[in-house]
């Protein structure tokens, strides 16, 4: 056989015997690899154990659970993300996203802001029977919803409801306690004054420092309340923002805040991709979306069948997780908003309704892929884990 011109080559034979030797080397667990993957998992852990440390009272119906390591160091995290709780609920094996409300240069715990939803399995969950010193299992930090300096602009114009507000907590503490230039204008809507979540702790904030503006807004306000009344409306950002050429809406909420408030946004020409939005949730009732099929009744059962694996009923307007999960059947789960991905199982046979937007790859629906978490029976369907 002919000679190659590189076998030619000043040092050929030298790399060859290096070539020989890491080939023997990757055969074998090695010193750096072990370091490398002990390296990846404290900054990346699938899943973390935590130690109730505190329970915090906010409102009447929220609570702020601190959380401590128990087993590592907490890894790092942006300020916006989410730890996902994974938790055994009456025989129920499911799991909950809920947004870290302190700021990431707290390394010593953690929090999370748990406000009760109504028939909500997991919210009642934790506020009615974890204590200090129960311990957690949670994912790491998750999510897209985060400040980016080299994208973003140096205000921040912010819109949450409800609990809503936890992640921008996170932002603002990181922004006062490691003295970041950033601008934020906060407006909180919530139903009353008994529900606002951290109201002392923003309005010490915005009274201290001038690039921190907070501006609570009350549906139902009582005759001593003062400041903002009804809804978030395109007038009111455009009477108390100011310039927002250079300023990012940020987002975060329940799906009627979306409903109301994107288009208030887009009355003020704010281009779409300056718009931030933290997914949050399946829809409350999704047979009033618009596309919802009007022939298919929410509590109408349809077989779910698992292949090889159970084969059960469940109702339309009830997202296939949760069907799922309360069926003994646990895919990996962690956004719960059809972000993530984890959830994705594959529809072998019948047909499923998705909310429009849904963030399903074009593979995905290619080759029959579906959100579990954002999916929801419109016939009999075959399902593959």
């Amino acid at each position: 056989m002919r000679k190659g011109i590189w076998e030619e080559f000043d040092g050929y034979r030298d790399i060859l015997t290096e070539i020989e030797a890491s080939r023997l080397v990757a055969r074998k667990r090695s010193f750096t690899l072990d370091f490398a993957d002990q390296y990846i998992h404290r900054l990346h852990p699938q899943q973390l154990k935590l130690e109730v440390a505190d329970i915090i009272p906010e409102t009447r119906d929220t609570r702020t659970f601190r959380l401590v390591p128990t087993d590592t160091v907490l890894p790092p995290f942006l300020a916006g993300q989410y730890l996902a709780l994974y938790l055994d609920v009456n025989g129920i094996c499911t799991s909950r996203p809920y947004s870290i409300s302190s700021p990431p240069n707290q390394v010593g715990y953690c929090d999370i802001t748990v406000k009760r939803v109504p028939h909500g399995l997991v919210s009642n969950f934790l506020l009615d029977r974890i204590r200090k010193g129960d311990s957690l299992t949670t994912s790491g930090p998750q999510g897209n919803f985060y400040f980016n300096p080299l994208v973003h602009g140096d205000t921040m114009i912010c819109l949450a409801g409800g609990s809503g507000i936890t992640p921008f907590m996170s932002m603002i503490r990181e922004i006062i306690e490691c003295s970041l230039s950033r601008k934020v204008i906060l407006y909180y809507g919530n139903t009353s004054s008994d529900d606002i979540i951290f109201h002392e702790a923003l309005s010490h904030i915005a009274e201290r420092f001038d690039h921190i503006r907070y501006i609570p807004v009350i549906e139902t306000a009582t005759d001593d309340y003062e400041g903002q009344c009804g809804l978030i409306t395109a007038d009111l950002i455009k009477e108390t923002a100011g310039n927002m050429e250079t300023a990012t809406f940020f987002l975060c909420g329940p799906q009627g805040m979306y409903d109301f408030c994107l288009p208030q946004i887009d009355q003020l020409g704010i281009p779409r991709r300056k718009i931030r939005k933290e997914r949050y949730g399946p829809p409350a009732d999704i047979s009033q979306d618009p596309a919802w099929p009007p022939d298919i009744e929410a509590t109408h059962q349809y077989s779910v069948s698992v292949k090889g694996g159970p084969q059960f009923s469940a109702p339309a307007a009830v997202p296939l997780l949760v069907s799922l999960e309360k069926n003994g059947v646990v895919p990996p789960a962690i956004c719960r908003s059809g972000e993530c991905s984890m959830c994705r199982v594959k529809v072998l046979s019948g047909k499923v309704f998705q909310p429009a937007n849904t963030p399903v790859r074009k593979s995905d629906t290619r080759y029959g892929y579906i959100h579990a978490c954002v999916s929801y029976p419109l016939t009999d369907i075959e399902i593959l884990l």
